[in-house]
């Protein structure tokens, strides 16, 4: 058994990280700044509402733990995190340079940084039928967002911490991770998950709106097969950046459709070219985490996107049920103090 830290157990990969690690036998704290609920159950051992952007509290953290695995970051969808690129940037380089230097004063003995598919350069990126992403490909760097270069330049310190100090560390390049628990309203959801939501929300027969034209493509990776992933690399000797992803390319009105599909209703598309759209085309090598890891996800486009689309469905519903309804003998009066 180890005594394992998940920062930003609260969110959607981390919750359902911790959960798996803890199923596993293992002790599970987590630290966040928020917990925000995810359907998971008794998924840790202890939890700590901590601000990581405070030094103190990652050492409050990392205390006494085995291994850690930094998924703590101040993130969103595309049109989140290029709207607020300076308080992104500022607030993930404050999280993961407390965090490696409290794993280095807790001596901790491995260390796993989320790092992502945003590190990659947007001149590899310019055509929807864009070749998948390897590795090396991160190089001569040109993130098209702040964050992609927070991302990058974290992955770097990581890389002094192992040199100087001898901290065993594991990078994780994430590419558009989906599935049930994820964030899917208030402005920071992804694509699946937004797109899910619009369907689900809009009349039968009806309408949503796509940013752009729609022909902008990406990977997408389903959340168990991304924590096996992540596991298995934590658990390797493999210490390089590695793209935990799926090389399958979708377009955006392709996954609209898989998803208008899966809801049974009748629904078009209407397109806003004023929408944040991000790079033009984005896909996964992923040869490389076959070849060392033996990883390759399981779960299919369809089921994957059917999962997360039955999961908001029935939060929707159940959000919809939560209206109070104000009794018509209660209307007119009032209440000291309201």
């Amino acid at each position: 058994m180890s005594r394992i830290l998940v920062a930003g157990g609260g969110g959607f990969i981390g919750s359902h990280l911790a959960n798996q690690l803890r199923r596993r036998g293992n002790l599970v704290r987590v630290a966040d700044l928020a917990f925000n609920g995810h359907g998971l159950g008794r998924y840790c051992d202890e939890e700590l509402l901590l601000d990581l952007r405070d030094p103190g509290n990652c050492l409050r953290a990392t205390e006494g733990m085995d291994m850690v695995y930094d998924l703590a970051a101040n993130m969103g969808g595309i049109g989140f995190i290029t709207a607020v690129g300076a308080e992104v940037m500022r607030d993930n380089i404050l999280i993961n340079a407390n965090m490696l230097e409290a794993a280095r004063l807790s001596k901790v003995k491995r260390f796993l940084f989320s790092s992502s598919a945003c590190v990659y350069p947007d001149f590899r990126q310019m055509s929807p039928n864009v070749s998948g992403l390897r590795e090396e490909d991160a190089f001569p760097a040109s993130p098209d967002t702040f964050y992609g270069w927070e991302k990058l330049a974290t992955e770097k310190m990581c890389e002094a911490y192992k040199r100087d100090h001898d901290l065993d560390v594991r990078i994780v390049r994430y590419h558009n991770i989906y599935g049930p628990n994820c964030t899917y309203k208030g402005g920071r959801e992804k694509s699946p998950a937004a797109l899910c939501r619009k369907v689900c929300e809009a009349a039968d027969p009806g309408m949503i709106t796509i940013w752009g034209d729609g022909e902008q493509t990406r990977s997408y990776c389903y959340i168990d097969d991304a924590v096996a992933g992540t596991i298995m690399l934590m658990e390797s000797a493999f210490s390089e950046p590695i793209n935990i992803g799926s090389d399958r390319l979708v377009s955006i009105n392709d996954m609209a459709d898989l998803i208008i599909d899966s809801s049974g209703k009748k629904i078009a598309k209407r397109y806003d070219p004023t929408g944040p759209q991000g790079v033009r085309g984005r896909n996964a090598d992923i040869s490389l985490a076959k070849r060392v890891l033996g990883w390759v996800p399981k779960v299919s486009l369809e089921e994957g996107l059917l999962r997360t689309y039955d999961w908001i469905a029935e939060e929707i519903a159940e959000d919809r049920q939560e209206i109070v309804v104000v009794p018509n003998t209660a209307r007119g009066t009032s209440q000291a103090g309201a």
